[in-house]
């Protein structure tokens, strides 16, 4: 049997909603084994309420990319040009890459390759030179994931997240 077709579409107005249950599920399955439910209900409903969502979608200078296979989310991306709170020296042009998240039931299923793909493509599309996101320090998985599309450590960051000081790796690399 063929894998199903997936397919990358930008995000309309009206998905906000979409947005907003996708962000928090796949969030939660990233970090939840990790946190108190407190500190999980709190960040979720900081970082992906409908309105938070809506906000996003109106930034111009933001662009939300979604995987669907046979119509229905396996994840997204949040592209946003412009320069992080650390320096990215001799970047003219960057493209962050806010989010990325692909539903634990699609994980190693060819999503997140395409959804990249999706991603380094609208970089050479904008002519940004080079992209960025941070990654959380504890999830190999998704390092190597990077490192696999050319992307390099080059810092890092803290954050509180509830009642924990997590750290996430900064990693870029040349837009194509």
């Amino acid at each position: 049997m063929p894998a199903p077709a997936i397919a990358i579409r930008a995000a309309l107005p009206g998905d906000n909603h979409l947005l907003c249950e996708l962000g928090r599920k796949t969030f939660y399955d990233t970090f939840a084994k990790d946190n108190t439910p407190e500190d999980m209900q709190a960040y979720l409903d900081a970082s992906f309420s409908p309105e938070k969502q809506a906000a996003e979608l109106a930034d111009p200078r933001t662009l939300f990319l979604i995987a669907e296979i046979g119509g229905q989310p396996a994840g997204y991306a949040r592209l946003r040009e412009g320069h992080p709170q650390a320096a990215l020296p001799g970047c003219q042009r960057p493209l962050e890459i806010v989010r990325f998240y692909v539903t634990v039931e699609w994980i190693g299923r060819g999503v997140a390759a395409r959804l990249m793909q999706a991603c380094l493509d609208e970089a050479a599309r904008r002519a940004c030179d080079t992209l960025w996101l941070d990654v959380w320090e504890r999830n190999p998985r998704a390092i190597a994931f990077y490192r696999k599309f050319g992307f390099e450590v080059s810092g890092q960051q803290t954050f509180q997240l509830g009642g924990d000081l997590q750290t996430d790796l900064l990693m870029r690399r040349p837009a194509p």
